[in-house]
């Protein structure tokens, strides 16, 4: 019986391990964590056939390894047990490459980028799906690829986002159609050097047979005529700024949303607020006509579609103040696009765990429309000295989210600022699990302040 190990006991870890063992497979799943959480769901699945080992480190036994690796995105793909097992011929991969072994019959559309990606792959699934296709959405948003495995369905398209984290551990995933939104620095903690992190990236858009770029971004406009001459280009600022003939260009021309020049629906249809969301949109629309959408279908989704949880989500209004939640926001740029689709005067909640990037955009912004910043976890004392050096001062530092948000509250009341606005600019790790948890836990406490 082929040996399969899977490291990493979170969502996709179960998912594989489960498609695994299901398949005929010997699968042991082990975590470096121990928790009674933990404890239970080894339980589970031990009845199920599976091996769970807690609070393990792997080794790499030779008289008996692995036929298989599979790697969660939390786990680093340069650690010296997944390097030596690579050098000795194993076959590692992610569960998103595991799936696709299982699901590559069907079309899929991959969508990867900086920021962006979420929102872009919630609207092509809701115009998929409002057009009768089943299509669900994968990957890094919603359920894990391989609990599509273990569905049996049959799809029509399957709508993927894929982190860079993601990206690292595939070898042949290769979607019909490919989706760039953004491109800035992140997550160099991994991935070390920019051009590493491009690479992860560009290495999925090359396998794919149609390509779309966000042709407003900076970086992929810049680089975009010299690598990517193949590609179908998106624009907000009209046909005469595509990058492409306009037969290959999906733009926003008076007011009408256009695509490979025909006119799709009236912009006005759409409802979600920014720039960058109607540069999500153009993407989407793209990859709907490339996929033989028709434009009644495309309409009917984003007249209806109302945005993301996590990305500039309307909690509630306390006293004549909207509480926003942006915990989606976990890098400069993505927090400097939040407080840019604000109206201002804002009180900005920012802080977590600090990451590498440009700040400079996004403490432009702050003097421009924040009142106050409340700083929290333990980017905290490093955004004050950041803001002090910026010659701004109206900040204080709050320590934790219960804080900030009462501490917003008496703030918008005494200012008469009509908007707090939770956008960390940081990774959640410090102090949550990820930042669906740190997103949910404010809207816990904003609902508690009625």
């Amino acid at each position: 019986m082929a040996i399969a190990y899977i490291i990493g006991l979170g969502r996709s870890g179960i998912a594989a391990a489960r498609v695994l063992e299901t398949d005929g497979w010997e699968v042991i799943l082990s975590d470096r964590a121990n928790s009674p959480s933990l404890q239970q769901t080894r339980q589970i699945l031990e009845q199920e056939g599976i091996t769970v080992k807690l609070g393990h480190q792997l080794t790499l036994v030779k008289t008996n390894p692995p036929d298989l690796i599979v790697v969660s995105p939390g786990v680093p793909w340069d650690i010296p047990f997944l390097v030596e097992a690579r050098n000795h011929g194993i076959d590692v991969i992610g569960e998103l490459e595991l799936a696709w072994r299982y699901l590559q019959k069907s079309p899929w559309v991959g969508i990867t980028g900086t920021n962006g990606k979420t929102t872009t792959t919630a609207i092509i699934a809701s115009i998929f799906q409002a057009s009768g296709l089943n299509a669900p959405s994968c990957g890094n948003i919603g359920q894990a690829a391989c609990e599509l495995v273990l569905s049996s369905e049959k799809f029509d398209w399957i709508v993927a986002e894929i982190s860079s984290y993601q990206g690292e551990s595939l070898k042949k995933l290769a979607p019909k159609i490919g989706i760039w939104t953004t491109f800035t620095a992140d997550h160099l903690n991994r991935h070390k050097t920019l051009d590493d992190y491009y690479a992860v990236k560009a290495s999925i858009l090359h396998r794919c047979e149609y390509k779309i770029f966000n042709g407003d971004d900076p970086y992929l406009h810049q680089v975009g005529l010299h690598q990517w001459a193949d590609a179908y280009w998106t624009t907000t600022k009209g046909k005469d700024h595509l990058l492409c003939n306009p037969h290959k260009g999906i733009y926003i021309q008076d007011n009408w949303i256009v695509a490979f020049g025909e006119l799709i629906a009236p912009l006005n249809l759409f409802k979600m607020v920014g720039l960058h969301n109607r540069q999500n949109l153009l993407m989407a629309v793209g990859a709907a006509r490339l996929a033989g959408i028709e434009k009644e279908a495309i309409i009917r989704a984003i007249t209806k579609f109302k945005g993301v949880p996590h990305r500039l989500e309307l909690i509630c209004n306390v006293r004549g103040i909207d509480f926003i939640n942006d915990s989606k926001a976990t890098n400069y740029d993505a927090a400097e696009v939040g407080l840019v689709s604000i109206k201002s005067p804002v009180i900005l909640i920012a802080g977590g765990e600090v990451k590498e990037g440009d700040d400079e955009r996004w403490i432009k912004q702050i003097k421009e429309k924040v009142s106050t910043v409340l700083l929290i976890g333990e980017a905290a004392e490093v955004f004050s000295q950041k803001l002090q050096k910026s010659g701004y001062e109206t900040y204080e530092i709050v320590e934790t989210l219960e804080n900030a948000v009462k501490r917003g509250l008496e703030l918008g009341q005494r200012q008469e600022v009509k908007v707090v606005l939770f956008s960390p600019a940081c990774a959640s790790f410090d102090q949550y699990q990820n930042f669906e948890y740190r997103g949910d836990h404010f809207r816990q406490l904003c609902q508690e302040l009625r």
